[in-house]
């Protein structure tokens, strides 16, 4: 298999997916560094599987290369990507064991290589300016709440999501900052995996899953007939790590149903000039190391 109109990134908790025995690893290279991909059938789609922090969790949210990721998938001939994402709530309405369909992101990162097109005119490259209103594609939005509705999944269809730089968690402060501000979960991942997607072509659907409530919600208003969430629930790694474990029958199942629903020929996003997203995948990729 060399293609796959699918890719399948896998966040925390998320380290492979694909049957051992039929799939195949692959480390491709790009122009900004290798990426790992497995290729193989999920959902009896052809899908190219990714984990965002590699098979044993050993790299941090902000030194991620998501470049060479996007880079790597695109490459592949994906069009369409599903990922999951592990997230704290940062409102009584997301509650711990959530599932969100995440549609917002606010970007709190800091310096993160966020765009395909950081070239100026001097080095032949083309200024884009990616239209980013929805970031997530409206159209797989659609139809992955459709499919999950129908299989039911028990889901929250919206959620605007604070992506903090990591790999640190809130403090109180931040966390009330960040639900003052809109945001209903908080995470360290989906920027910038999401807009470097679109200026290649990619949709983006992600299903996320409430593990915490991040830094606690001790000063949160509870929804109505809601108890408080206690601050047994406030963020830590272990207990992240320990839902998502939990949890991972109930996300893969989630995955299997939007990737089934996925429609044939889906043809992915034109946000960019084809010709300024062909520029970008005919770049000179770096070597790998001889074998």
């Amino acid at each position: 298999m060399n293609q796959a109109p699918i890719g399948i990134i896998g966040g925390s908790g998320l380290y492979r997916l694909l049957d051992a025995a039929t799939s195949e690893p692959r480390v491709i290279a790009t122009p900004y560094g290798r990426a790992t991909v497995v290729l193989g059938e999920f959902a009896d789609r052809p899908v190219a599987f990714l984990t965002r922090h590699g098979s044993a969790h050993t790299v941090a949210p902000h030194l991620i290369n998501y470049r060479a990721n996007i880079w790597a998938l695109a490459s592949l001939g994906v069009t369409a990507i599903v990922s999951s994402s592990a997230v704290g709530g940062l409102t009584a309405e997301y509650p711990p064991g959530s599932l969100v369909l995440t549609d917002q992101f606010i970007d709190r990162t800091q310096r993160r290589a966020d765009t395909f097109f950081d070239r100026g005119s001097a080095e032949g490259g083309s200024v884009q300016h990616l239209a980013a209103a929805d970031p997530f594609d409206p159209a797989l939005h659609r139809i992955a709440g459709a499919a999950l509705l129908n299989s039911g999944e028990t889901f929250l269809s919206s959620g605007t999501v604070v992506v903090i730089q990591g790999p640190r968690f809130s403090t109180r402060a931040e966390s009330r900052w960040f639900a003052a501000s809109g945001g209903h979960i908080v995470n360290m991942t989906m920027y910038p995996e999401v807009p470097l997607a679109a200026e290649l072509g990619i949709g983006t659907v992600n299903i996320a899953f409430v593990t915490d409530s991040d830094a606690g919600v001790e000063a949160m208003e509870p929804a109505a007939g809601a108890g408080s969430v206690a601050d047994s629930d406030t963020v830590s790694h272990r207990l992240v790590l320990d839902r998502l474990a939990a949890a991972q029958p109930r996300i893969v199942a989630a995955i299997e149903t939007v990737v089934r629903a996925i429609p044939e020929g889906y043809a992915g996003l034109h946000l960019i000039p084809a010709a300024a997203v062909a520029e970008v995948l005919a770049r000179r990729v770096v070597a790998l190391d001889p074998a």
